[in-house]
């Protein structure tokens, strides 16, 4: 059959953080002197690290000479970053060389880029889970099979019940948009199930710097894992790179999926979509991973786990149950009263001025959640927390010709934060 890719028909009308903006966007339009908080998208807000900045410096200034000036990058990544990322995970007692590291501009392009690996499958995935797995696994034509992540799992799912058949599961550890992790055991389990039924393993670790010195950094730190498990690294939440652009995946020579190895296929599906990453931006990388610009980083994520301890003070204070924050820059909260996750948002925006990000956009079990970011400046982020739980909750006198401006058809009814906080 012809025409455009109907993959198109199995997806949301909008990517979240577009209709998230859209709406800001008409409540700004209504009332201009308003400030808008935000405790919504995932994006940084501290500056590079010296060593980071100093290094694409010197990078930048070297292109601009006949000597140093660099065309195309190689297409999986310069030598001398592909080294370093491998000696970090040598570090944390992983054996990864260097040439099972693949260097890309985003953790974001890579898991959608995986699904064109992939012919009549069934995935696996948490669900909510990162929006990208799921639309890109659609587009591509496969069967989704969605592994609830609630309260009564811990929000980690098992392979419990799932058919012991070839699947493709994605696992996110720490989360997103649920902020925990799993534990050794918890992915021993999925590695066994992964083994036992010719499944693969793509493991998203873009957010294990905020692990600090405990936890399971990488897939590949688990028994037998090599043969089934793919994994994606970024340096945009640990190195401040969202505006930068550079990640990584790792394929283990011996890794396969129905009995084929998958390092070559990625190499070549690489080598087409791509033309790599620039000079200054892996020089700025391998920078990061040098012993100063390590130190310079941490004190980065250190920074943002501040700020979610501030929210879960906020929280805690308000009886509002949630879980994340701990290893992980966002929590999981859940809406007061049994309402719906956009119309907790809507009444975040309208009568708090704070930006939230509604749980159902990231799939249909995060109806009834919020995820909020600890990404922000430490004085936003107390100050929208203060907004949202500290103190009075009362709304204000004009919440109701507010809510009729903004065109939400609802109840004005007392904003309550209820529940025990996890």
């Amino acid at each position: 059959m012809g025409g455009v890719n109907h993959g198109f028909e199995r997806l949301t009308a909008q990517y979240l953080f577009r209709e998230v903006a859209k709406r800001r966007a008409a409540y700004e339009t209504g009332h201009p002197a308003d400030e808008i908080l935000s405790l919504g998208i995932g994006d940084v807000t501290r500056p590079l690290a010296p060593p980071v900045s100093a290094a694409m410096a010197a990078a930048a200034r070297e292109m601009a000479t006949r000597e140093g000036f660099r065309g195309y990058p190689p297409a999986f990544g310069y030598d001398f970053l592909r080294a370093a990322i491998a000696a970090r995970y040598a570090a944390r007692g992983v054996s990864v060389t260097p040439e099972e590291v693949y260097v890309s501009d985003g953790a974001k392009t890579d898991a959608a880029t995986l699904a064109h690996l992939f012919g009549d499958v069934t995935v696996a995935l948490p669900d909510p889970t990162y929006p990208v797995y799921r639309d890109a696994h659609l587009l591509a034509g496969h069967r989704l099979r969605l592994l609830p992540a609630t309260a009564e799992n811990g929000f980690l799912p098992t392979p419990d019940g799932l058919p012991r058949t070839p699947h493709v599961v994605c696992l996110t550890s720490p989360g997103n948009p649920i902020g925990v992790a799993y534990d050794r055991a918890g992915l021993t389990e999925w590695v066994d199930f992964a083994r036992g039924s010719g499944s693969l393993l793509v493991f998203d670790a873009a957010y294990e710097a905020f692990l600090g010195d405990t936890g399971v950094h990488s897939i590949f730190e688990i028994p037998g894992s090599r043969g089934c498990a793919v994994e994606l690294g970024s340096f945009s939440k640990s190195a401040g790179f969202t505006g930068v652009r550079c990640a990584w995946s790792i394929f283990p020579r011996e890794v396969t999926f129905d009995g084929v190895p998958l390092a070559p296929l990625w190499e070549r599906l690489k080598s087409m979509a791509s033309n790599g990453v620039a000079y200054p931006v892996q020089c700025a990388a391998a920078a990061a991973l040098t012993p100063a610009g390590l130190a310079a980083t941490e004190k980065n994520v250190r920074y943002y786990l501040a700020n979610a301890r501030l929210i879960s003070r906020a929280l805690r204070g308000a009886g509002v149950p949630y879980v994340g924050g701990e290893v992980s820059p966002y929590l999981w909260v859940r809406c007061p009263d049994g309402i719906s996750s956009w119309e907790w948002f809507d009444r975040c925006l309208v009568l708090r001025q704070v930006i939230v990000t509604p749980g159902v956009g990231f799939g249909d079990a995060g109806e009834g959640y919020v995820r909020l970011s600890a990404l922000g400046r430490r004085e936003i982020v107390r100050r929208a927390a203060a907004r949202l739980f500290g103190g009075d909750t009362r709304e204000k006198a004009q919440s109701s010709s507010l809510m009729v401006s903004y065109g939400i058809k609802m109840k004005n009814k007392r904003l309550k934060m209820t529940g025990r906080s996890r």
